[in-house]
């Protein structure tokens, strides 16, 4: 579904990602871990459009998506919920929702609202609130929810952990779980290498802008150096 061959990019005169080439199969959950600074935001941004590969090629269901702009990246089924959630504070839990879909010209956004309800009854209860009055927790739930409101094909996420609190971890993973078994194929960032690994089929660890490691995600999660450097092992 997605291929990555010799991708470069940066910002101005600094080189972030320096020929990086992974893939995504339809169907799967594959984890990109890094550390800080690794180039793993880099890396999704570059996917979605906002930062322009300046080297290299970004494959979508074998078109060239490289030099397309984020809107027609987002019209063509990849989406992203971004790091730090980037909710639309001053607009109501339904009028985020109701942006996700801002592209859509169907007549079945009652019924993907109803879904978004249904994998996170709280936003059911939140619906008329004010997005930036919602706990971290809620407000990811609800920055997940308005990327599914696109139909995404591929969705990509950004550290969907950061911030939050262990209960809402393990509710964010298990929605992670249950939308890639509904048929969702996910390309997940992330810094909790240990929930990741346990929902992804296979993963790439990134240091410094370059993949130094690919494998299963049951191996990754019994080689050494991943349990070193990212598992507390």
């Amino acid at each position: 579904m997605l291929h990555l061959e010799n991708l470069r990019t940066g910002y101005g005169a600094i080189e972030v990602l320096h020929g990086v080439s992974l893939e995504v199969n339809d169907g799967e959950i594959v984890a990109v871990l890094g550390a800080n600074g690794a180039g793993k935001s880099t890396l999704l941004m570059t996917v979605s459009g906002i930062n322009p590969a300046r080297q290299g090629v970004v494959s979508f269901q074998k078109r060239n998506i490289s030099n397309l702009p984020p809107h027609a990246i987002v019209s063509l089924g990849v989406v992203q919920v971004p790091e730090g959630r980037k909710i639309f504070p001053r607009l109501t839990v339904l009028e985020n929702l109701e942006m996700g879909a801002f592209q859509r010209r169907d007549a079945d956004l009652g019924k993907d609202i109803e879904r978004a309800f249904s994998l996170f009854p709280i936003l059911r209860e939140r619906q008329k609130q004010m997005g930036g009055t919602l706990s971290g927790g809620e407000q990811q739930m609800l920055a997940i929810s308005r990327a599914l409101m696109a139909r995404p094909k591929l969705l990509l996420m950004d550290e969907p952990s950061l911030g939050l609190a262990p209960l809402f971890v393990k509710k964010i993973f298990e929605i992670i779980r249950e939308i890639n078994e509904r048929g969702t194929t996910i390309l997940l960032v992330e810094q909790n290498a240990n929930m990741a690994l346990h929902v992804a089929q296979r993963g790439y660890v990134l240091e410094t802008g370059r993949i130094v490691l690919h494998d299963t995600a049951k191996n990754l999660m019994n080689n050494e150096q991943v349990k070193k450097s990212y598992l507390g092992g």
